[in-house]
């Protein structure tokens, strides 16, 4: 084997165009799965870090179809609040909200955006955080107090470089006008939080000055664990089709439901990509058996000479199984190589982390190595049957 190893060698060597030929199909063939799998994966892992930013644990609940139309039999007031903790189990708390449109002014600036009615612990459960200022208090929203938290594309825009924080700021909201006082600022965006340009106030002033003894639009559901979401989203639509009487009074999504199907989706999409790469690998098998045919034509008459010295066809034939099987070995190597380099150049430049799938690696490793095998197998079986007196006197 260890000669075996050498003479391939050698005769790399000795054909270095048609060696790195032979290479160039496998390298492409294996760095493409590499690149395919590795940024589904850093993709993946990216969308798995903004839904555990946005809440693994929760459960959100809105007005339905059937809600919309002033069909339903359901109202988000606080009885629903305190039946819901009691028919459904593995619940840590309730959050209600509401959704409203209101302009933002101060000076001559004017913005005019989508603004929520949130409840205490609002932030803590969705993963946001304050840049500058504090959240509201339970007493800002038992009272009703004109506070108001803005993203930081909205503080920039109204105050540009001074500090927010307790600066006066007028708000219209519906035919309504209002003064809030800055409380803070939101630090950090993502996709599933993009909060550059939210704005929260208490909902206490929700209900008290713009919609008294308003049911909440939307409804969060911390749940006792993250594995539990699914479960917990099931029996909160049951419980709600039950006294309801519609399955379409509302509608129920878990986070942890919603990431578990775009993993399902990603994995698909990359398996069927991965599998069209593939194609290249057999195309770059399909060469290196061509390749390996003009090789054995060539070395007949090395063939001749070791079959009349004594080589037996089992040694012939390993010999140039050999051969194939080193070409795909060292482009399978070479391609994890590139694909592992690209790939992390283009999660850099997608802003993503980088995430190799090892196991990607290993299969298409193998699978290169394997064709290199089977393709070769042909025209090392062929050598293998030359007559070593044909061989000789062919050349």
């Amino acid at each position: 084997m260890l000669d075996d190893l050498i003479f391939a060698l050698r005769n790399f060597r000795r054909n270095k165009i048609r060696s790195f030929l032979s290479l160039l199909g496998i390298i492409i063939g294996v760095a493409s799965v590499i690149v395919i799998t590795s940024l589904s994966q850093s993709a993946t892992k990216t969308v798995e870090d903004s839904f555990s930013s946005a809440g693994l644990d929760l459960v959100e609940i809105s007005a339905g179809f059937m809600q919309r139309r002033r069909n339903a039999t359901i109202t988000f007031n606080e009885t629903f609040r305190e039946n819901l903790f009691d028919a459904v189990a593995n619940i840590k708390s309730i959050h209600y909200t509401n959704s409203l449109s209101m302009t933002l002014s101060r000076g001559e600036t004017t913005v005019t955006t989508g603004a929520t009615a949130i409840e205490p612990g609002y932030l803590e459960i969705n993963g946001l955080s304050l840049d500058l200022g504090s959240d509201f208090s339970i007493s800002d929203n038992v009272t009703g107090q004109q506070r108001i938290i803005i993203g930081a594309e909205i503080a920039q825009g109204l105050f540009a470089d001074e500090d927010p924080i307790g600066q006066i700021v007028t708000v219209v909201a519906g035919n309504a006008t209002f003064s809030f006082r800055v409380a803070g600022v939101l630090s950090g965006s993502n996709a599933m939080n993009p909060t550059d340009s939210i704005v929260l106030i208490p909902r206490g002033f929700y209900a008290k000055k713009i919609m008294p003894s308003a049911q909440a639009s939307t409804i969060i559901v911390q749940c006792t664990h993250q594995d539990r979401a699914p479960t917990v989203a099931e029996h909160i639509k049951e419980y709600i089709t039950f006294v309801s009487g519609s399955e379409h009074a509302a509608s129920v999504t878990s986070m942890q439901a919603l990431l578990e199907e775009y993993q399902e989706l990603s994995g698909s999409i990359s398996l069927i990509l991965s599998g069209i790469a593939a194609i290249s690998l057999l195309v770059g098998g399909i060469g290196i058996m061509n390749i390996m045919i003009v090789t054995v034509t060539e070395r007949r008459r090395e063939i001749g000479i070791r079959k009349a010295l004594g080589a037996s066809p089992n040694v012939i034939r390993l010999q140039f199984l050999v051969e194939s099987a080193l070409i795909t070995v060292v482009g399978g190597l070479i391609g994890i190589a590139v694909g592992i380099g690209i790939s992390a150049v283009a999660a850099k430049v997608m802003g993503n982390s980088l995430a190799v799938q090892w196991g990607a690696c290993a299969l298409a490793f193998v699978f290169s190595a394997a064709i290199g095998i089977f393709f070769g197998l042909s025209p090392a079986s062929r050598a293998a049957r030359l007559d070593p007196v044909e061989a000789l006197a062919s050349e």
